[in-house]
């Protein structure tokens, strides 16, 4: 024949339910439950709770209540069983009213202390007198539920998250768009007499200058390039990149050996 904690614990494993689970339905404290399986009933409580937690827990498997308990004053563990009090007339956590006796004396029986204390839709149940789920508050400070900070930690690590992704976006959408290079050229009028810049690689800068200083061109070329530029004077090119840079005159090219290049005036 099977234990008390043998039946609980099978009940329990065949609705796939863990003791955490079944501790919060119930409200009964999860090493309370975890001793019941086990056929320990010794938990330091007066007897009403036991008989009582033992009645709930058995009600919520889906077993009888009443045969937990009644199995359990029959090993005689129980107040009940040692004082020889009827089993039917103890008061566990909820009242049965005699409706006849009722209309009859308009007489309400109301339940002890004990029992209102298993009642379970009573405020004792959740509150911290149900020594059942009672958790002593931290001295002097907040009673704070462990599970709300968690949350509240996840909460404020995923903004800062958020405004670092923010962040790096906009940098990265603003580095990627470089602002375009100033580009000074004086372009030849019809008639002037011209000579041409053409790079056959990119180019930072090319400056070129006429004998009086005037800028004729300053800045980037792109690898197949063409820049005309008038040459009524001597030109001054200057670059860090002569070898990408080449001169064109009368349909010929050549290309630049120094940095600095003096084009004499034709």
């Amino acid at each position: 024949m099977q234990t008390i904690g043998e039946r609980l614990e099978e009940a329990r494993k065949r609705k796939g339910i863990s003791i955490r689970e079944a501790a919060e339905a119930t409200k009964i404290r999860g090493d309370y439950l975890h001793k019941f399986e086990s056929n320990q009933f010794d938990i330091k409580l007066p007897e009403i709770y036991v008989r009582g937690f033992l009645r709930t827990y058995g009600n919520y498997l889906r077993l009888s209540g009443d045969k937990l308990v009644t199995d359990y004053l029959s090993l005689g563990l129980g107040d009940t069983a040692k004082t020889g009090r009827s089993l039917n007339r103890e008061v566990y956590g909820r009242m049965d009213i005699n409706v006849a006796t009722a209309k009859a004396g308009n007489v309400v029986e109301a339940p002890s202390p004990a029992a209102a204390a298993m009642t379970p839709g009573g405020d004792s149940v959740h509150g911290d007198k149900n020594p059942a789920t009672f958790r002593p508050r931290a001295p002097g400070g907040l009673n704070l539920d462990p599970n709300l900070l968690i949350k509240g930690a996840a909460l404020l690590g995923g903004v800062v998250v958020l405004v670092l992704l923010g962040v790096w976006g906009v940098n990265a959408l603003s580095g990627s768009k470089p602002a375009a290079a100033e580009i000074t050229w004086v372009k030849p009028q019809e008639g002037d007499r011209t000579i041409g810049l053409v790079a056959v690689a990119a180019v930072d800068l090319v400056t070129a200058t006429d004998a009086n200083g005037t800028v004729l061109f300053k800045g980037p070329l792109k690898a197949g390039e063409k820049r005309a530029l008038v040459r009524n004077t001597k030109i001054t090119l200057q670059t860090e990149s002569p070898q990408a840079v080449m001169v064109e005159l009368g349909g010929q090219q050549w290309p630049l050996k120094d940095k600095r290049t003096d084009l004499k005036a034709p």
